[in-house]
């Protein structure tokens, strides 16, 4: 009788198994870089850059753009204290500071207010990932993701949780502006449309029913001087998670100097139906962040746009860089090429028994 052997008995074999893509006999293209190939290459890549970024730089020049500097804005009623200092010496929460300032020439079009942060670390790992998308779509649960802490509960004793939680939503940018004309009176601002639709159809909303009765047992943000409910009052359907100016802040960005939608003129209004014009405007503001602890700046903006967006002469330079590089050296390259290859008309007439001399 035949001996039985144990399956288990028999060793194992590390030998991967007899396949095309294991035992590397895939078919592979290996290209042959010759004058031939490389020379076109670079010729098409500058005479195809160099328009692109010409075109590029053209509609971000003809963008109209003012910037403003607030950040050591002087307070109201005071010779020569500034707001920063008011905000660095906890003598209040917030402080009122105003500012003149030219329009040298008419903004024609759609005119939006950004403001702007620099040295503000957005795209620090923790802070990117300091939310909960499920809070955020509106399913509220009592323990919120381990991702929030810090800013999950406001007490040491994690009874009471945080809605929205998080480092983001905890640091959301609380400035407000009034922008009046001296010829026009007051310019209208729009708080809504700032917002990608996507984010706020799909990645933002509210829990059902009473947004103040459905937050019951939630704190805000240890920040935030506002519930939730009350991010916008005039509004509100721009309210909870769905309000936009938290939506737009909650879109890190991705360098530590940035810029950020705040506002939209109403073009509907009267004197404001073509843009903004030139002359004299009056900016209140409601200075209540603090940038001085990490020697931030803060900067107001009025942009128009252009059918690429907003100003940003980056790209046009990039592309207009990239395709004078290639260009160069294709004509570098080729004038070598000529003067430097090797006659080749007697290869043909090689043979194995060609006698070597």
């Amino acid at each position: 009788m035949a001996d039985t052997v144990d399956i288990g008995d028999i060793p194992k074999s590390k030998r991967p198994s007899d396949s095309a893509f294991k035992q590397q006999r895939l078919p592979a293209w290996q290209p042959v870089l010759t004058a031939g190939t490389v020379l076109p290459a670079f010729f098409v890549i500058g005479i195809a850059f160099i328009p692109v970024g010409v075109a590029l730089l053209y509609f971000s020049n003809a963008i109209t753009e003012f910037v403003y500097d607030y950040t050591n804005c002087v307070q109201v009623g005071s010779l020569n204290r500034t707001c920063a200092e008011v905000l660095s010496s906890k003598e209040a929460d917030d402080c009122l500071c105003s500012v003149n300032f030219t329009l040298e020439k008419d903004f024609l079009g759609k005119v939006y207010m950004y403001y702007g942060l620099t040295n503000y670390y957005q795209n620090h790992r923790r802070y990117v990932k300091s939310r909960d998308d499920d809070q955020l779509l509106g399913r509220l649960s009592t323990t919120p993701s381990s991702d929030c802490a810090p800013f999950a509960y406001s007490d040491d004793a994690n009874t009471q949780p945080i809605a929205p939680c998080g480092a983001i939503a905890n640091s959301l940018f609380s400035d407000t502006f009034e922008l009046s004309s001296e010829k026009y009176g007051q310019v209208p601002l729009l708080r809504t449309g700032i917002a990608w639709p996507s984010d706020k159809k799909i990645k933002f909303r509210n829990p059902e029913g009473d947004l103040r009765e459905a937050l019951q047992g939630f704190a805000r943000p240890r920040d935030w001087r506002k519930d939730l409910w009350e991010l916008d009052v005039v509004d509100v359907d721009n309210n909870g998670f769905q309000n936009e100016d938290l939506i737009v802040w909650m879109r890190t960005a991705a360098l530590p100097s940035f810029r950020k939608l705040h506002r939209r003129i109403d073009h509907t209004r009267k004197f404001f139906e073509d843009g903004l014009g030139k002359g004299n405007y009056t900016l209140k503001i409601n200075y209540s962040y603090s940038v001085s602890e990490f020697d931030g700046t803060k900067k107001i903006i009025l942009s128009t746009t252009s059918l690429l967006g907003g100003k940003n002469p980056f790209l046009g330079f990039a592309y207009i860089i990239v395709g004078s590089v290639c260009l160069l050296l294709g004509i570098v390259l080729l004038v070598i090429h000529i003067k430097c290859s090797k006659n080749t008309s007697g290869i043909n007439s090689v043979s194995q028994r060609t006698p070597y001399t």
